[in-house]
């Protein structure tokens, strides 16, 4: 085991002791105490961060899977179920940033009078309206970056759902609409009830995923107009700015939101 516990110290455990105590350091290296720390929670700037990761971790995994949820029961033993699985999933195989990318696209913008590239701002011209700035008009701008995670994430809780659906016993379905349940009292109280150890697992690792979330909004906005995150945040005060000890904070904070959240991943 000696081999695999060296990587882990060298490469888990060291950076994170290391990033634990720049976060009471200023950009010089020399000790500060909790000055990082008082920054990062009166600063109104990363008050908009702290705010735009909590509205990414309401929205995306809530939504994600609700409407995975939705769509594997729908779908489930109907015609050309395969096909209509993989057209959900295949959001998953492509990467953060290529999704971004695409979606760049989709809310491109250019002046009235110009020829739209975007689809977005195409089909509202299409329906007589004025094509927006989708990614600079603050606090909105926000709410469709997340709508690329859920794009993205949906496809991953349908798939597991829909496995979980499946293995509900049919003798409590029928039991159910025997007694009279129509589909509506079947789902809520013998469908869900079997599926939420699912249910948990999959929102669970979204919200996960969402809290790290960095690539989406790099490659989109770069954390502009508003839109930046603590992941983003970190990486641009202590790369783009050389002020580690705040860029550090921010990880801190960062591991401490989501350790709860593995902790009771892991049980």
């Amino acid at each position: 085991l000696a081999p695999a516990l060296i990587l882990l110290v060298v490469g888990l455990v060291y950076p994170a002791i290391r990033t634990g105590y720049l976060s009471f350091t200023n950009r010089r290296g020399e000790w500060i105490g909790i000055d990082n720390y008082v920054w990062m929670f009166t600063q109104p700037s990363t008050l908009v961060v702290l705010g735009n990761t909590l509205l990414w971790v309401l929205l995306a995994p809530t939504i994600s899977t609700i409407v995975g949820l939705a769509y594997a029961v729908f779908i489930d033993k109907s015609s050309g179920e395969r096909v209509l699985k993989s057209l959900v999933f295949m959001p998953m195989a492509i990467s953060f940033v290529g999704a971004g990318i695409i979606w760049r696209f989709i809310y491109e913008y250019r002046a009235e009078g110009y020829n739209q590239i975007g689809l977005l701002n195409q089909v509202v011209v299409w329906l007589g309206g004025e094509p927006q700035q989708w990614l600079i008009n603050s606090p909105l701008n926000t709410v469709f970056l997340i709508i690329v995670m859920i794009w993205i994430q949906t496809g991953f809780a349908m798939v597991l759902l829909s496995a979980a659906i499946k293995a509900v016993p049919t003798e409590r379905i029928e039991a159910a609409r025997l007694d009279g349940a129509n589909g509506w009292q079947t789902f809520i109280n013998i469908t869900v009830p079997g599926i939420r150890g699912t249910i948990v697992v999959v929102a669970v690792t979204i919200t996960i995923a969402t809290l790290k979330v960095f690539d989406i909004v790099r490659a989109m906005t770069g954390g502009n107009f508003n839109t930046s995150v603590i992941a983003n945040e970190m990486y641009t005060q202590a790369f783009n700015r050389g002020e580690f000890g705040q860029g550090s904070a921010l990880a801190v904070v960062l591991f401490v939101l989501l350790l709860p959240i593995v902790i009771y991943y892991v049980r």
